[in-house]
């Protein structure tokens, strides 16, 4: 059941950071998915490093920021592109 949770989650914050980095429009939900997911553990990797160790609403805020660096490396990479 977590695992189901950690996806619609993962869903959400993909949604939301493609929004922030308007790619909304060449983006799925499976997409969303991934890189919510994938953006998640890129921004805890990266608070670990930091010595940091988010709680409450700043894990979102993790969350949200690490996909968006996610969606960016993948534009520099041509991966995405913005509409």
């Amino acid at each position: 059941m977590s695992w189901i949770v950690s996806l619609i989650i993962g869903g959400i914050v993909g949604w939301l950071a493609s929004i922030i980095m308007k790619t909304n429009a060449q983006m799925g939900w499976i997409a969303n998915v991934l890189i919510g997911v994938g953006g998640s553990v890129l921004g805890y990797w990266i608070a670990g490093l930091l010595g940091a160790a988010p709680t409450g609403i700043l894990r979102f805020g993790v969350a949200i920021a690490g996909a968006v660096l996610l969606i960016f490396i993948l534009g520099k990479l041509g991966i995405l592109r913005r509409s």
